[in-house]
């Protein structure tokens, strides 16, 4: 009964509106959406399909959230897709739900801003912190760790993984997987090093930044799962230093983006 409802706003019957939301006009809420405290609608806003918003959430207008996959596999199979708490969607976002192949859950983190026009698609796994720059496309069944940044006009093809705090560069197409706190970019991207501006911007120590260097230096000698079996068997400093390996040794039939 507190939520502000605008009077040209079309909630469907089933759709659940959580205390202290706004729903500007023009918008369009699906029957089985359910939205969390304090939510903001600002105007036509489409929310459909299995859909649930966390609190604090704010969507701008045109974005499109929870419609079906664009996956010609996608068969109407009951899917969902979940958004965290305190994000900022802003004009003309689109998110989709998950299919029956990929797990049936596209998520999204918590506290993310992405910028007007990006897509996340269906299956796609979005962690806290994520921020997408305007017009990026991210395939489906994705993983993009806490922390990452993907800068405007970027593309990340399906399946691929981008690590914690990896900072990817405007008009970049990411094509293989890409380590924890790395920095990459190119048309066709490449690994141009390590995230130092932001790793020193989260205030990780020197050692740890130090370590993670050492690393990333010996990586470089030959494969990176073969250098990575390596230096894991041999032992490694530093908790930044064994999240790469443990990244790079996980489950994954993906190759990595390496250096130039």
């Amino acid at each position: 009964m507190s939520a502000q409802i605008h009077s040209s706003a079309v909630i469907e019957p089933g759709a659940e509106i959580g205390p202290g939301c706004e729903i500007g006009p023009f918008c369009h809420i699906g029957p089985e959406v359910k939205l969390g405290a304090g939510v903001k609608l600002k105007s036509h806003v489409v929310i459909a399909g299995d859909t649930e918003i966390g609190e604090g959430t704010e969507i701008f207008p045109f974005a499109s959230i929870g419609q079906i996959p664009q996956d010609l596999k996608f068969k109407g199979e009951k899917t969902r897709l979940v958004i965290g708490k305190r994000n900022r969607i802003r004009e003309y976002v689109t998110m989709n739900t998950g299919t029956e192949g990929g797990g049936g859950v596209t998520r999204i983190g918590d506290d993310g801003l992405f910028m007007a026009s990006c897509h996340v698609a269906h299956d796609a796994q979005i962690g806290d912190r994520v921020i997408l720059v305007n017009s990026v496309a991210i395939a489906g069944h994705c993983v993009l760790e806490d922390d990452v940044i993907v800068g405007g006009l970027s593309g990340v093809h399906q399946w691929v993984r981008i690590g914690r705090g990896a900072i990817i560069g405007a008009l970049s197409m990411v094509t293989a997987d890409v380590i924890p706190h790395a920095l990459v970019a190119g048309p066709r991207a490449k690994l141009e090093g390590l995230n130092l501006v932001g790793l020193k911007r989260r205030g990780v120590p020197r050692a740890e930044i130090g370590a993670l260097r050492e690393l990333f230096m010996a990586l470089g000698e030959g494969s990176f799962r073969d250098s990575a079996r390596k230096l894991s068997d041999e032992g490694v400093e530093g908790d930044l230093a064994r999240e790469v390996l443990d990244f790079i040794l996980g489950p994954s039939d993906r190759s990595f983006l390496t250096p130039r």
